[in-house]
């Protein structure tokens, strides 16, 4: 019966999301009419809020259960479709919802290292891992390389770098919530991380996979629209053209024209250039190495790669990559304009204006954890742009505010923030916590644990390190791309060599993998605590969100010579490996090895 409901659900999946994106933007409608009537901002802040974590909470409820397949893989019953969609929300976090666009504002082209690298680990992804780590049909990343290099050290190792990865990443999605909910729900930000940890935990502890994937749909839905909205407003508003990326040039000229007017040494459009507008070898050298980290780890963030895993077959889970990149593509394509938009909005509406005249939406900003600041140094009472400090975080939040659109919008993007983070949260936990419940409790310490007492571990545990991140969080860290930066770092320096060469070289061993990952994951966060805090110089000038670009020779290196030095693996082994490289047929079993 269970698996009739469970069929009849996915074969109606266009429809019932079809019927809630309707019902969405119907939401809107009503919410930008009482706001006409003359409804508080308040209140319209307390209804975005409110009611998108309560349908979260709706879904997550509904998709309860206590089937293992489902709770950690969804069932392997996802669509490609509907998988790239729920991929796209787990993968476009706080950081790319809220704080990529701000670095584009406050960096230029610099910033757009973040969309080049989190865009090209895509590729990555669907070329090298994704359908054959589904082709071996288990759980989680650490399910696959204890089987693959025979026993449990490497999977502990798999877990050690999973739980450091993910925790850095889930705390700034919890960032991020605090900052949302503190401005729109009008409380402190220590409080509001809190009261944001709600929203994650009743989409994921109940249901696991099954409910955090049809979350993540309606999230995405939700996030896209909010992202979208506004700046295919502003462009339609000021230049006639509702498709923002072709009014790109035109708002890069208008933000020459400032930057002339203002004396600015570090024009938004040039490349490579530091503080005085001169070409530095140092930039050069900064951007391609982000974006090859992000690239990299990308391609190795388990609770990306743990969605392929729901997929019903190989080829499905190929078709998802497919769709996962479409999906991101209509934010991150969007993203540039988005920043342009918000940088020649500032520029006409806050800088030169009398301090006194400002709008609320100043000082509501202000009160938020200190993330926006206007001092009169020279006391003439006016905005200079040296002023007006803004950080990155809330550039996308406050936009439709800065630009003097209705305040439903404004809701309607905190909302969309609010879903980025939520659907992130959600993914980043369920990794955490299956491999601890999974691979650490039922592989190691209790095989014998009945399916109940999995899930129950695993809900506790989840629950645990979703109260940790968030206590973490309140203490403001870093800013929220930073953060996201070092998880890349940590995974791709610890997990892809492990991973890549475990499918594409046989003779990678045991003791190699082993000896790699550790040694790149601790070169790597030897740079990056020493660096962050510690003094240590830089090396060769290369900032710590991209520490993997010491660590992932290391990890290679290592691997391939202590595999060389080591007995190659099994025949039974190295057959194994061939059937997983095939991207086609029946799941690839190893005799011996133990399967759920």
């Amino acid at each position: 019966m269970a698996a009739q409901t469970s069929k009849s659900f996915v074969d109606n999946l266009a429809k019932i999301y079809g019927v809630y994106a309707g019902g969405f933007i119907g939401f809107v409608i009503i919410l930008a009419i009482l706001e006409q009537m003359g409804v508080s901002n308040r209140v319209i802040g307390y209804c975005f809020v409110f009611l998108t974590i309560g349908v979260y909470a709706y879904i997550g409820i509904i998709s309860r259960t206590v089937e293992i397949s489902e709770y950690y893989v969804a069932g392997r019953v996802v669509p490609p479709f509907f998988n790239g969609m729920a991929t796209g929300a787990d993968w476009m976090s706080a950081a790319s919802f809220i704080s990529m666009a701000g670095g584009l504002y406050l960096a230029g082209y610099g910033g757009l290292g973040y969309v080049l690298g989190w865009t090209g680990g895509y590729v990555l992804v669907g070329v090298l891992l994704a359908p054959y780590l589904r082709k071996f049909g288990q759980f989680t990343v650490p399910d696959f390389l204890g089987v693959r290099y025979e026993g449990n050290t490497a999977r502990l190792c798999g877990v050690v770098v999973l739980f450091c990865a993910s925790f850095t990443y889930i705390v700034s999605q919890c960032f991020g919530i605090g900052i949302i909910t503190s401005r729109f729900l009008d409380i402190p930000f220590e409080i509001a991380v809190f009261v944001g940890l709600i929203g994650i935990l009743v989409c994921s502890m109940l249901g696991g996979m099954r409910a955090v994937t049809w979350t993540q749909v309606a999230q995405y839905i939700i996030l896209i629209i909010a992202y979208l909205l506004p700046v295919v407003w502003l462009s339609t508003k000021l230049y006639g053209n509702p498709i923002p990326e072709l009014a790109y040039g035109q708002v890069l000229d208008h933000i020459a024209d400032f930057e002339k007017k203002l004396g600015i040494a570090k024009p938004h459009v040039a490349p490579f250039v530091d503080a005085k507008g001169q070409f530095s070898w140092t930039e050069f050298h900064n951007f391609w190495a982000l974006v090859l980290c992000l690239m990299v780890g990308t391609a190795s963030l388990p609770h990306i790669l743990m969605r392929y895993f729901t997929t019903p077959n190989v080829r499905d889970a190929r078709q998802s990559v497919g769709w996962s990149i479409f999906f991101i593509f209509l934010l991150y394509f969007t993203a540039p304009a988005y920043a342009a938009f918000a940088k020649l909005e500032v520029y006409t509406n806050v800088i030169g204006q009398q301090i006194s005249a400002l709008p609320a939406w100043v000082q509501n900003w202000s009160q938020v954890g200190g993330l926006l600041t206007i001092k009169d140094a020279n006391n003439d009472g006016i905005v200079q742009l040296a002023e007006f400090v803004i950080n990155q975080d809330i550039i996308v939040l406050s936009m439709p505010e800065i630009a003097g659109l209705p305040y439903v919008i404004s809701g309607l993007v905190a909302a969309g923030g609010l879903a980025a983070a939520l659907s992130t949260a959600d993914g980043l936990l369920l990794a955490i916590a299956n491999a601890l419940s999974h691979d650490v409790y039922y592989k190691m310490i209790d095989p014998k644990a009945s399916t109940v007492r999995r899930l129950v571990v695993a809900r506790v545990l989840l629950v645990g390190v979703a109260i940790i991140a968030a206590a973490v969080a309140g203490t403001r860290p870093a800013g929220i791309i930073q953060m996201v930066a070092w998880a890349f770092s940590l995974a791709a320096a610890g997990l892809f060599v492990p991973l890549v060469l475990g499918v594409w070289w046989k003779r990678t061993t045991s003791a190699g993998a082993i000896a790699g990952m550790v040694c790149g994951f601790g070169v790597c966060l030897y740079y990056l605590i020493g660096t962050r805090y510690f003094d240590m110089p830089l090396w060769f000038g290369i900032r710590n969100i991209s520490s993997a670009l010491f660590g992932l020779p290391v990890s290679f290196i290592v691997t391939v010579v202590v595999s060389l030095m080591t007995r190659e693996p099994s025949k039974e082994m190295q057959a194994f490996i061939d059937s997983v490289r095939v991207p086609r047929g029946e799941l690839a079993w190893l005799k011996g090895a133990q399967h759920d």
